[in-house]
């Protein structure tokens, strides 16, 4: 592992994470970056040092966590409508079906055990949790997954700089629509207690 930059300590934060169940687990346990100081998107090396992270930073760092131990480091945009806003899952397969680790503060929008045969149903298998507090759901498509193995990103998982470049990338992978128009018009609004349970946050 030494092409990813790590040094001897940060490794041995990563080695005892071998399954998607135990990164998930140790996601867990980082506290929610607010982003009080202004919007980052900070490398894993970064979000140790910092012990805060948000969606897309938990999602590069699981995505770093699988690579350590052998598995592709791919990420899934889930794209919404233009007054909520994206989300992003870290993908792995067991026994040929997809699975998602996520970072989130709410209830909804979690990990997603690999029994999803396509990426569609593990994208759909969202599309319910996915509302406004108005009970408006949101989501629109899903990305082909992003590969954070390609050269262009070569040293993202230590770099000090913020990795825009990542974020600007996720929005340009071809996306898939998850219903037609016709459909979109009739959706009924999730009902108030959907909504009070999507309140529900781990950190204040």
């Amino acid at each position: 592992m030494k092409h990813l930059g790590f040094n001897s300590q940060e490794l041995a934060i990563f080695k005892p994470l071998t399954t998607p169940q135990k990164i998930q687990d140790f996601l867990e346990t980082i506290p929610i970056n607010f982003e009080r100081d202004g919007e980052t998107c900070r490398s894993p090396r970064r979000v140790l040092q910092d012990n805060t992270v948000h969606c897309l930073e938990g999602a590069m760092f699981a995505a770093v966590a699988l690579w350590v131990h052998g598995e592709p480091p791919f990420l899934m945009d889930l794209n919404t409508t233009a007054d909520d806003e994206n989300h992003v899952v870290v993908l792995f397969r067991r026994n040929g079906c997809w699975g998602a680790l996520s970072k989130t503060n709410h209830a909804v929008l979690r990990y997603r055990e690999p029994i999803y045969k396509t990426l569609r149903e593990l994208a759909l298998s969202y599309f319910h949790e996915y509302f406004l507090n108005d009970g408006r759901k949101t989501l629109r498509s899903f990305s082909q997954p992003l590969d954070l193995r390609k050269k262009k990103y070569r040293g993202w998982a230590t770099a000090e700089e913020d990795l825009w470049c990542i974020s600007k990338d996720l929005d340009h992978v071809p996306h898939e629509k998850i219903l037609p128009v016709s459909l979109i018009r009739n959706l009924r609004r999730a009902d108030p207690i959907e909504v009070a349970a999507g309140k529900i946050i781990q950190w204040k």
